[in-house]
């Protein structure tokens, strides 16, 4: 018989796939019950934080106006889980043709989640997304593979 925390662990790994099917499909909706009201997410595109879920599916919004489809891939997921919150870390990669036609196999970015248990169900509480710095030119380094 499977542990809590293995449960729990798997209904995690659960919605990380529901991130990646609602993505693919351009379904803020879907997206939407996966955080919690309130997520802090620290993304890639400025500014230094978005507060709530509305701004959180702001920049996937902007995601699907350049995008005509969309692939998200998710690796190397490592977990923790408590009783009641949880923290991850993994390599993502979003990819797909862009709306000019364009096909892109995007950049792998790191990583991090932080999940809260809410009536049985895990949302994300806050996400970090980043790419290595070159310290000496100030730029990203987004040519790196996991």
């Amino acid at each position: 018989m499977p542990s809590q925390r293995d449960v729990d662990e798997a209904k995690i790994r659960q919605q990380i796939d529901k991130i990646i099917e609602g993505l693919r499909d351009k379904d803020l909706e879907s997206l939407r019950q996966l955080y919690t009201t309130n997520v802090v997410s620290f993304d890639v595109e400025p500014p230094l934080q978005h507060v709530g879920v509305d701004a959180k599916l702001r920049n996937w919004a902007n995601v699907f106006a350049v995008f005509e489809t969309v692939a998200y891939e998710v690796r190397d997921l490592t977990l923790t889980v408590g009783e009641n919150v949880a923290f991850g870390h993994a390599f993502g990669r979003l990819s797909g043709a862009l709306k000019d036609g364009t096909a892109t196999n995007g950049m792998w970015v790191r990583i991090t989640y932080c999940f809260e248990k809410i009536g049985g169900t895990w949302l994300i509480a806050h996400d970090q997304v980043s790419v290595p710095l070159d310290v000496r030119s100030g730029k990203g380094m987004v040519n790196l593979q996991p």
